[in-house]
């Protein structure tokens, strides 16, 4: 394990503390990061995740995809905790602290917008970042590709329905253009890049030794989007601590919550390490490009559904970086 990977918690540390200072000292420009995007994508951070999944793409072999039939259960099991459980534990856990627990503290109109844009987070399981979370807890690259393209075919046709379910509204609003654009970006088009890479390669020395020098690439795109990410919400964090600390707690239960429900699945339905680890973590993150583009849309950007989905990208990656360390150290739930 290189430097970057051992330390891994203390740059992103690092880096959520100068995200934050450098959104706070220069707002112009940590607005005009936030105004580059299309389709409702930020494209600096789209660049950024795009490093980050190219050498998982890099990594897959076209040619064993197919042996996945022969173990359907991981596929199984993550479809059902993503669209039959995660949205619905969700929606109880935020309207348990938001409405109940933290209601002295939370005015009922907005508490209202903050349950609303946690729910769409808990609509939206994750479609890039899977592929990071995957291959930092060493998973099967080839089985996290076909449950991100299983994914993205369900959520075309039931995030509108669940996420208009447990809203309470008639019609929801999605913005195809994201969604696409998102799968285009953040799958097709490295997936394309690295099968290109593979055929021009052609040597498998050659494939890995490319892969350990795109490594620390991978892994300072992360940091980097990190530092991003805060740099350009430094100023809703800043003038909304409580509000972001209370909507905090009920999604990273939530993110633990979803993680045990699918690990303890995976192992019961005796599924490998390299299946169960990225099985969990598909689940536990979330496809937050979409959500916040759904709230936006719904309620508005300075709503607090906008506010509850940018805090649901702010305790992400800290929170899916304590799940990648548990995955690699519990090898009696997750046996090689």
């Amino acid at each position: 394990m290189g430097l970057f990977e051992r330390y891994l918690s203390v740059w992103i540390g690092l880096a959520i503390v100068v995200g934050v200072g450098l959104g706070a000292w220069f707002p112009d420009a940590a607005a005009s990061i936030a105004a580059l995007e299309a389709a409702g994508i930020n494209l600096p951070i789209a660049v950024l995740i795009w490093g980050m999944i190219f050498p998982m793409m890099l990594a897959v072999d076209f040619s064993s995809i197919g042996a996945i039939r022969q173990q359907p259960r991981g596929l199984l099991v993550t479809a059902v905790v993503n669209w039959l459980i995660k949205p619905f534990t969700m929606t109880a856990l935020a309207w348990l602290f938001i409405r109940g627990v933290f209601s002295a503290w939370i005015p009922a109109a907005i508490g209202q917008e903050y349950v609303a844009g946690m729910i769409l987070l808990g609509v939206a399981p994750c479609t890039a970042m899977v592929f990071v979370w995957s291959r930092l807890s060493d998973g099967d690259p080839n089985y996290t590709l076909v449950q991100v393209a299983l994914n993205d075919l369900i959520m075309v046709f039931a995030f509108a329905p669940i996420a208009a379910l447990l809203l309470g509204v008639s019609d929801v609003l999605v913005p195809w253009d994201t969604m696409l654009t998102a799968v285009g970006l953040f799958v097709v088009v490295p997936l394309v890049a690295g099968w290109f890479t593979r055929l021009s390669l052609r040597s498998v020395r050659r494939i890995e030794r490319l892969e350990t020098r795109l490594k620390p690439l991978a892994i300072g795109a992360l940091i980097a989007t990190v530092l991003l990410l805060f740099m350009v919400q430094a100023q809703a964090i800043l003038a909304n601590p409580l509000a972001i600390v209370l909507i905090a707690i009920p999604l990273i239960l939530q993110t633990y919550l979803i993680f045990w429900i699918t690990a303890f699945w995976m192992r019961s339905a005796g599924q490998p390490r390299s299946i169960a680890a990225p099985g969990a973590m598909i689940g536990a993150s979330n496809f937050f490009e979409l959500a916040v583009a759904v709230a936006i849309s719904l309620f508005g950007l300075n709503s607090g559904a906008a506010l509850a989905t940018v805090v649901g990208v702010l305790v992400e990656v800290p929170v899916m970086l304590s799940l990648v360390a548990m995955a690699n150290r519990n090898r009696r739930l997750f046996p090689a």
